[in-house]
């Protein structure tokens, strides 16, 4: 068949001399412009490989057939000119094309094969990227690099890096923005500090062509500080392949956000204001929490105690970040939102400010939640004056009754462009006379991480203060947020296979699908923290009210895994982990299944420091197989991914 690119393909306008055809005899041959080379075809002669690409002085060997066993001589031309040049590469007799040894920008040539005794009518085109080197320059943070290559064509590109010429850790892809191709980014984490690298670009064309660019050297700087962080397998463990990424609570340090390697080798840090970043900032602030998204940066909270307006003489300082960020691995932030900006929007907003009649919204706090059509889930403190009935003994031993300012929590949807459209306030769906753990009271509610319900686009939203995890009609930022059920002591479900109230979860963080279903009957894991876990004969809070840090039989926390039947109403125990020795965490933490079946439990706060373990084995026989200890640190939460990449493990 003959095929002919009519916008792309011309016939070169002049007469070019043959050698061997005579003296006098000149023939007309097929010329691709340089600018636009595309494959093409026409007549008998066809060429392999149809696309390639090539780096400074490479090569590759076309080979040229004559349909039907035909022969002939085949005479090569690069961009029109026979055996080409210095400037588009040269190609031999026998096909074999070179690449010029310098070029200034990445370009297409053509390469074509042509019938010596009928070029004009019997030729194939193939197309050749010629792509400059990469370059590597370094970032604002010390761990990571920028390796910047320009393709001729649209494209993808990943970076495979290591300690030496063996690599062994890639990136995932990017692609070219430009339909006509160009720079292509991409930004190299997830290496030691003060280290030096080898990396490579590993190159795939639209057109099918692939590239691989010489090796480079990078040597990264000195890491951001973070808490000490001593982690491995144990008992001969072999745990999930991936990263732990770190939330640092207290006390804080230049990165409270990290990232190491299984190993405990810090291999990324975010870091912002007040730890030299060069950002505006208080110690308040702190990372609540920073979380992964599926293009590959980072979601970051960073605010400061919800509960400080609560406190005599606390203020909040100036200058203290309330907002939540998209950052990139090199710490730049992509978009930032700050709480000032969503209560403007809010307050503007008559449909949605008069959910909040009476309410003040106050600072973000503990979560913020990123949904798969691009809205946001906003989390707020939210205060009121209420009517406190009968009197509570709360926080200091002070005794708060009738009008009373209380502090609760609030939640606010955002769209792809940051508009609020739909709010949920603690004070019109909650009781606000319930106070199970009155030591903290007028602190009512203090909510502390959200999950979406893809089967049915509704909220669950953890309760700490109330010891519940509470379902709320979101309906995907249309329902009306009236309580759909609550679970947990007092409320909505039965308890099987566990004693009731004891074996409820108390004060409890950090909760997480362990089903892909996420109604009807599906299992859920939680952090039972245990702070005012009812025990039968002692009084409610005993354990906070004595300050106690230690484990005791009063005081421990467990990871807690609930079958929850939403037509039966029951929440069945599947598993109730407690460590040995016992573990108290007051705060924090959180847990997950991991895609082995492995269980990922993170005690953030117990004497000694955060301590995170990877379980398996079935509930009641469960083996720790890795284990990681930050000594004289809280983690808020952590959690195993992959790597630093999507769709990338290591």
């Amino acid at each position: 068949m003959k095929h002919r690119v009519s916008v792309y393909v011309a016939v070169l306008a002049g007469l070019i001399s043959i050698s061997g055809c005579g003296a006098n005899q000149f023939v007309l041959l097929p010329f691709i412009p340089t600018s636009t080379p595309v494959a093409a075809q026409n007549g008998s002669v066809s060429i392999s490989p149809t696309y390639a690409a090539l780096g400074f002085g490479g090569s590759t060997q076309y080979a040229a057939t004559v349909a039907g066993g035909g022969g002939g001589t085949i005479l090569w031309l690069v961009n029109g000119v026979i055996g080409g040049n210095a400037k588009v590469g040269t190609i031999s007799s026998s096909g074999l094309y070179t690449s010029p040894t310098t070029f200034f920008q990445s370009q297409n040539v053509s390469v074509t094969a042509a019938l010596a005794s009928s070029p004009q009518t019997n030729y194939a085109t193939a197309v050749m990227s010629l792509i400059t080197s990469g370059v590597v320059t370094s970032t604002a943070n010390p761990q990571v690099a920028t390796y910047t290559i320009n393709l001729p064509v649209p494209g993808s590109v990943y970076i495979q890096f290591g300690k030496d010429t063996n690599y062994g850790f890639p990136t995932s892809a990017q692609s070219t923005s430009a339909q006509i191709g160009g720079a292509v980014p991409v930004l190299v984490a997830g290496m030691l500090g003060n280290t030096a690298y080898h990396m490579r670009a590993q190159v795939l064309l639209g057109d099918g062509a692939t590239f691989t660019d010489t090796d480079h050297t990078f040597s990264t700087g000195q890491p951001f500080k973070t808490s000490p962080v001593i982690a491995g397998p144990v008992n001969g463990g072999t745990p999930q392949p991936g990263i732990e990424l770190f939330d640092t609570a207290q006390p804080q340090a230049p990165a409270m956000a990290f990232a190491t390697d299984l190993s405990g080798n810090v291999i990324w840090t975010y870091s912002y204001a007040q730890s030299g970043a060069g950002e505006s900032g208080t110690p308040q602030d702190f990372v609540q929490p920073i979380q992964f998204l599926p293009n590959g940066h980072f979601l970051v909270q960073i605010s400061y105690l919800s509960s400080i307006p609560l406190h005599k003489g606390a203020t909040v300082q100036p200058g203290t970040l309330d907002e939540v960020r998209e950052v990139d691995l090199a710490g730049t932030t992509i978009h930032s939102l700050t709480a000032t900006q969503v209560i403007s929007a809010v307050a503007a907003n008559p449909a949605l400010s008069g959910q909040l009649t009476g309410t003040t919204l106050g600072s973000l706090h503990h979560d913020v939640l990123a949904l798969p059509n691009g809205h946001m889930v906003l989390l707020f403190s939210a205060s009121k004056t209420v009517n406190v009935t009968p009197a509570v003994t709360g926080a200091g031993g002070t005794t708060f009754s009738g009008p009373t300012t209380v502090l609760g929590d609030a939640l606010v949807d955002v769209d792809q462009n940051f508009n609020p459209d739909w709010v949920w306030n603690s004070f019109s769906h909650l009781d606000v006379n319930r106070h199970p753990w009155p030591v903290q009271f007028p602190d009512w509610t203090h909510s502390n991480a959200m999950l979406y319900s893809s089967t049915d686009g509704n909220l669950l939203l953890s309760v700490r203060h109330q010891n519940w995890i509470i379902k709320i009609d979101y309906n995907n930022a249309t329902g009306s947020g009236n309580i759909l059920w609550r679970l947990g002591e007092g409320g909505d479900f039965t308890l099987n296979g566990g004693t009731d109230p004891t074996d409820w979860f108390y004060a409890q963080h950090g909760p997480n699908y362990f089903t892909t279903n996420t109604t009807g009957i599906f299992t859920l894991g939680v952090m039972d923290n245990g702070d005012d876990r009812e025990l039968p004969g002692t009084p409610i809070g005993s354990c906070v009210a004595a300050g106690s840090t230690a484990p005791t039989s009063l005081c421990y926390s467990t990871m807690s895994v609930l079958q929850v039947n939403e037509s039966q109403m029951t929440a069945t125990l599947t598993e109730h982990y407690q460590p040995t020795p016992a573990i108290y965490s007051f705060f924090g933490g959180d847990v997950a299944l991991l895609p082995n079946g492995d269980r990922h439990v993170a005690f953030s706060s117990p004497v000694g420091g955060s301590q995170v373990y990877e379980l398996n084995g079935s509930p009641g026989s469960e083996q720790v197989v890795w284990k990681a200890v930050t000594a004289g640190t809280n983690q808020y939460r952590t959690e195993r991914l992959p790597s630093l990449y999507p769709g990338v493990t290591w």
